[in-house]
């Protein structure tokens, strides 16, 4: 996903650069008049017309500026991922971290962990996860990313969280315990991760 406007116009054609600014503008008011209107602002639906007018390759990006332009609110914010496609709430997901939401979204994200929608699972294990989910629920999340086959790399703060962490070892253990006796095989992601859970070593004086 591109966060860089300069970056995001140099992709998208004239017509689609004019329909961005046009978007950006609609939420950039809606930021700067808070509750001026009633039901789906223009900007929201420009949100779910993104990937029509700007490609689907380049609407997260186009969505999450939307989002942070509008300084969508969590009301705003869990709205547009209840009602919204797989794509819509991906993009959410994906955006929470450069909005000023607090621990609000936390519910997104563990809706989105209930799920087996590997897309959602991936952005749901970014940045905003990592700051705000609490211990147990970010172990469930990595055991999550094991289970449906989510590249263990897509977790943002990886080996920050998982080191000396001796109940997400254990969790792996049986997991990795579990998939041996039903003759399935273990994820390569889980030693990965089990061997981040050790310890960091204690530092040594210098003579």
């Amino acid at each position: 996903m591109l966060t860089d406007r300069k970056e995001l116009d140099a992709r998208l054609s004239d017509t689609a650069g004019t329909w961005l600014d046009d978007a950006l503008a609609e939420a950039a008011h809606a930021a700067a008049h808070p509750g001026a209107d009633s039901g789906p602002l223009p900007w929201e639906l420009r949100f779910a017309a993104a990937g029509r007018h700007c490609g689907r390759d380049h609407a997260d990006s186009v969505r999450a500026l939307l989002l942070v332009e509008a300084r969508a609110a969590p009301s705003t914010v869990t709205r547009l991922y209840r009602q919204g496609t797989a794509a819509e709430r991906r993009a959410v997901l994906l955006a929470l971290h450069r909005l000023d939401l607090g621990p609000a979204a936390v519910p997104l994200v563990e809706d989105a962990l209930r799920t087996n929608d590997p897309r959602l699972v991936a952005a749901a294990v970014g940045p905003y996860g990592a700051a705000h989910l609490d211990a147990h629920g970010w172990r469930h999340a990595v055991l999550k990313c094991l289970f449906i086959e989510v590249p263990v790399e897509t977790v943002d703060r990886l080996g920050e969280r998982a080191r000396g962490d001796a109940e997400l070892a254990r969790m792996l253990r049986d997991f990795a315990a579990e998939r041996t006796a039903a003759g399935r095989p273990v994820p390569d992601g889980l030693r990965t991760v089990l061997a981040l859970t050790a310890p960091a070593p204690a530092p040594t004086e210098e003579s």
